[in-house]
């Protein structure tokens, strides 16, 4: 299956399907897919072993993004209260070989478009790897903390406060 994942078809048509549900509803395929992309990055590529499965997919909605049949990006939105007391944004992960095309900067516009229908009017905290800082800043995050360790790897709070204008910031993502 790692063959299939490097090879054109996820360049099919360059747009991307987005489908955002909650896990109950998502389907066996979407959850292996969504496992095995996360392991691919998170596990394997960071080489970083630590459990990925940590009881709070069955609380988030998920938003998967494909192109033909090939998940290419993916996050998860997870309640106030389960990681921090604002809502979250969690997982973000995009398909290695579609890194630096604007996949990502897609993937973070379109959470935060479903974040503001989820929760109006609530800021969103993320515990970011400390090297995306500046990606996440693009999109109205502040650094909310001072750097710790994760899984073996630096990380900071970021919160972007519920008054941060969506267009605004999508507006600038797309600029960079």
């Amino acid at each position: 299956m790692a063959a299939s994942r490097q090879s054109g078809r996820a360049q099919s048509d360059g747009v991307i399907r987005w489908r955002f549900a909650p896990f109950e509803e998502l389907t066996p395929r979407e959850v292996h897919d969504l496992l095995q992309l996360r392991a691919e990055v998170f596990v394997v590529e960071q080489d970083c072993p630590f459990q990925d499965m940590d009881g709070v997919d069955p609380d988030s909605w998920h938003l998967l993004g494909r192109r033909g049949d090939v998940l290419i990006a993916y996050c998860r939105m997870i309640p106030a209260g389960i990681k921090f007391a604002e809502p979250s944004i969690g997982r973000v992960v995009t398909l290695p070989a579609l890194r630096r095309t604007g996949c990502g900067r897609e993937l973070m516009a379109e959470a935060l478009r479903r974040a503001d229908t989820l929760w109006p009017g609530r800021s969103i905290r993320i515990g970011a790897q400390h090297r995306l800082e500046r990606f996440y800043e693009d999109f109205g995050f502040a650094t909310a903390s001072e750097p710790y360790i994760e899984d073996g790897i630096p990380h900071i709070e970021m919160l972007r406060p519920a008054s941060g204008a969506l267009e605004t910031t999508a507006r600038k993502a797309g600029q960079k």
